[in-house]
């Protein structure tokens, strides 16, 4: 059924929403940018910043997200978003009062928590205010977020951690989520469910009353099976969630090191590698999502295989720019590679959440998003950092004559009165060893292009038998 809001009302309740996964990325990302700041004043090693960045964020975002998503599908998603980004904020806020590696990796799980609020009410309010022929690009619009939170993690996070230190920088990005909430409160109002569904016939659909049904355990594993099976059990469905989930996991490794690669390998400063990563992991990011969700809407009106050839062809195009990133010796010709690989790569975000709304019913789709976001926390966030930092750390204990780089070099630098020999060995080492770790990483990049070919084939396949498509 038609929407009864404006045009103009639905795109602001979509720039609202993007606002909130803004703030969600923005205190995620804050990790890396300061991850030099943190490594000298802590003694930490790439694996724990790693850690940090990745894995304790994401273990508890993981196991809060079906249970916060399954209530979403109940109860108001307004509310649900609001009081999650209140809590996230202000958890990330608090990181500055951390004493240590402990505090940190305890409050990190915390915003885990709170940040799995997010995405999936905001995934299922967004397909129930825009048709599925356009919900790839509204979705593209709201998962700019992701590139716009990097963008300001980079710049303010970047240029207060030289100016006044991390624990300064933590402050800065954690506390204006507050009143992002309020505002989103006072904007966004709770449609109804399903409204477009009466327009689209799918096997994936759901009863409208299922949503409004009380709590049963056996209902829920019902349910969580019955999606599980939409989004594993259709093959080209499935392989755009192998995509994305790859790409995502040598997307959040790479760009967890990007900031410490620039200040390793080219001697730049906090402030300088911010602003080069508000370039190469914001700036042309946003531009690319935003290509790939309208793109691909536009062309998908002929052929289905459109929603996977789009991120298929822009990862093909990527992934050569990103091993020139780590390959050249000119911190400008790796950023602007950088900035074009990103352009290409995160086409993909629009097209592939699209599919995912488009392939369940009206009751499902928060925990549909759920279920991506469990793929993109545990294996892609969760694990792609911690295994682009072990690759370093092993790379720089083999490259380091005699081994015990982490002994000879704590922090990634020599003693402060050590030979002026020792000094360049650590850093030549650790250089050396960030580039060979990333390069090992984008091997799991061009494995999930593998994966959207495959899909794209898929849908070709179901086109030309006759078959069914639940997108």
């Amino acid at each position: 059924m038609p929407s009864d809001e404006s045009a103009a009302y639905r795109r602001t309740i979509t720039v609202l929403l993007m606002s909130a996964y803004t703030f969600n990325s923005m205190d995620r990302s804050i990790i890396s940018i300061i991850a030099a700041s943190l490594k000298a004043d802590l003694s930490l090693s790439d694996t724990q910043l790693g850690l940090l960045g990745g894995t304790a964020f994401a273990a508890l975002y993981a196991l809060s997200g079906i249970p916060i998503a399954r209530l979403a599908e109940r109860v108001s998603r307004v509310n649900i978003i609001t009081v999650a980004l209140l809590v996230w904020s202000a958890l990330t806020a608090l990181c500055a009062a951390a004493g240590g590696f402990i505090g940190l990796l305890a409050i990190r799980a915390g915003v885990g928590v709170a940040e799995a609020g997010c995405s999936p009410p905001a995934h299922s309010l967004i397909s129930d205010y825009h048709p599925p022929a356009e919900r790839a690009s509204a979705l593209s619009v709201y998962s700019c977020g992701i590139s716009l939170g990097y963008i300001l993690a980079a710049v303010v996070g970047g240029y207060v951690a030289e100016h006044a230190g991390w624990r300064a920088a933590c402050l800065a990005v954690g506390a204006p989520g507050v009143l992002i909430a309020l505002i989103i409160k006072a904007v966004v109002r709770e449609p109804p469910r399903g409204r477009w569904d009466s327009a689209v016939t799918s096997r994936a659909a759901t009863p409208r009353a299922a949503g409004n049904a009380g709590f049963s355990l056996a209902r829920e594993v019902s349910e969580l099976r019955a999606v599980a099976a939409a989004l594993l059990l259709n093959p080209p469905v499935r392989h755009m969630v192998l995509g994305i989930t790859l790409g995502g996991f040598a997307a959040y490794g790479f760009y967890a090191f990007v900031p410490p690669y620039f200040s390793r390998a080219f001697g730049l400063g906090y402030a300088a590698t911010g602003f080069i990563a508000a370039f190469t992991g914001g700036v042309t990011v946003g531009f690319g999502i935003l290509a790939g969700g309208f793109v691909a809407d536009r062309l998908a009106r002929h052929r289905l295989r459109w929603y996977a050839l789009v991120p298929a062809l822009g990862g093909l195009l990527a992934l050569p720019l990103y091993i020139a990133a780590v390959s050249v010796t000119d911190w400008r010709v790796a950023a602007t590679a950088l900035g074009a690989a990103g352009f290409f790569q995160y086409a993909s975000l629009g097209p592939t959440f699209g599919v995912v709304q488009n392939a369940v019913g009206a009751h499902r789709r928060a925990t549909a998003t759920a279920l991506i976001y469990i793929c993109l926390s545990v294996i892609a966030l969760g694990l792609g950092p911690l295994f682009a930092g072990w690759a370093i750390d092993r790379f720089a204990d083999h490259l380091f004559a005699g081994g015990g780089f982490e002994a000879a070099c704590p922090g990634g630098a020599a003693a402060t009165h050590a030979a002026p020999a020792m000094a360049l060995a650590c850093r030549s080492t650790l250089a050396l060893a960030t580039r060979r770790g990333l390069l090992v990483t984008l091997a799991f990049f061009a494995w999930g292009v593998v994966h959207y070919f495959m899909a794209a084939a898929g849908f070709e396949k179901s086109r030309s038998t006759g078959g069914e498509s639940t997108v």
